[in-house]
């Protein structure tokens, strides 16, 4: 998968590209519901667990004819963290959508967190540099998720906070991403994910293991098919146009939860979270769309994480 983007696309691609983001959005968002449905009788470690092995042996036919080519590395044990922490970050996110007291558009919406804390860790990490507008997007961003959880007028459930920390996490691996970026290429980046992350969630998996039913074995099969299906899917949309073009139907996300919160689960959503949602994504954008401006006029300078690499990294939720 290639992490850079063209300068321009092809205009009759656009539409391709955007019918992929949304069909992407759509498959995660069911992903997720089955993983809340699962997790009324499987621990969501364990569905994290199986969620990376099937999603492995989906993907295992993409390296047989580079043979063990892309394992050669000097940053193993970057490798190694980045892939523990998606894991983590895996393990929040699916214990986030087991609370069923937490609908799962306001999970989606919280999700959608994970580039401001990139942009805030990228400024302390990297030393890139922030200017003011994108400073004031960040600040707008988390604005968003102060009206979704609204601390001090309800109580702050359990679920919003696993959320939020997923996404911090998240933001720590795509800072490791992008250190490791600047010796492996991205086919090795994702093969020693792809290798290391079912042994490492199959660890914690372990402590609350039960066998599945007939059909549970179907919705967890389902949901590793889907996510890797919504993941290729994603990487059609970013090589067809610039991830700016797709990046909005993203927030489609927030939709399809809702619908799917409704009809499966009986949830409703109230208008702050449309509202905070909607803040989020706004200065979420707003970031995306400022970098991609920096990167055409070059006036950055040390290189910023790349727009595809901060919107996948939903890669193995």
């Amino acid at each position: 998968m290639n992490d850079v983007i063209a300068d321009s696309k092809p205009p009759g691609n656009i539409v391709k590209a955007c019918s992929f983001m949304l069909l992407a959005a759509i498959m995660f968002t069911a992903m997720q519901g089955s993983v809340r449905y699962l997790s009324a009788t499987i621990h969501p470690f364990e569905i994290a667990f199986f969620r990376c092995f099937f999603g492995m042996l989906v993907i295992a036919p993409w390296f047989f004819n580079k043979k063990t080519s892309p394992l050669k590395t000097q940053n193993f044990g970057r490798h190694m963290w980045r892939a523990a922490l998606n894991v983590v970050a895996m393990l929040l996110f699916f214990t986030a959508l087991s609370f069923t007291a937490t609908p799962i558009a306001q999970i989606q919406a919280l999700a959608f967190t994970a580039p401001l804390f990139t942009t805030v860790l990228a400024a302390l990490v990297l030393g890139e540099i922030v200017g003011i507008r994108r400073w004031s997007a960040v600040c707008l961003g988390f604005a968003g998720a102060l009206i979704i959880i609204r601390p001090g007028i309800q109580p702050i459930d359990l679920g919003s906070m696993y959320v939020m920390m997923s996404a911090s996490i998240w933001a720590v691996c795509m800072i490791l991403i992008k250190q490791l970026s600047r010796t492996d290429s991205s086919f090795t980046i994702t093969a020693y994910m792809v290798i290391l992350m079912s042994p490492l969630a199959l660890i914690p998996a372990l402590f609350y293991w039960t066998w599945p039913g007939p059909w549970e074995w179907f919705w967890l099969v389902f949901c590793g098919l889907l996510g890797t299906l919504a993941q290729w899917s994603m990487t059609q949309a970013f090589s067809l146009a610039d991830a700016t073009v797709v990046l909005p139907l993203d927030f489609s996300k927030v939709v399809w939860g809702a619908l799917i919160g409704y009809f499966a689960f009986g949830e409703l959503i109230d208008i702050w979270t449309w509202v905070g949602a909607g803040v989020i994504f706004s200065g979420a954008t707003y970031i995306a769309m400022r970098e991609r401006h920096l990167e055409k006029n070059n006036t950055l300078n040390r290189p910023t994480l790349s727009l595809s690499q901060r919107v996948r990294s939903f890669f193995q939720i």
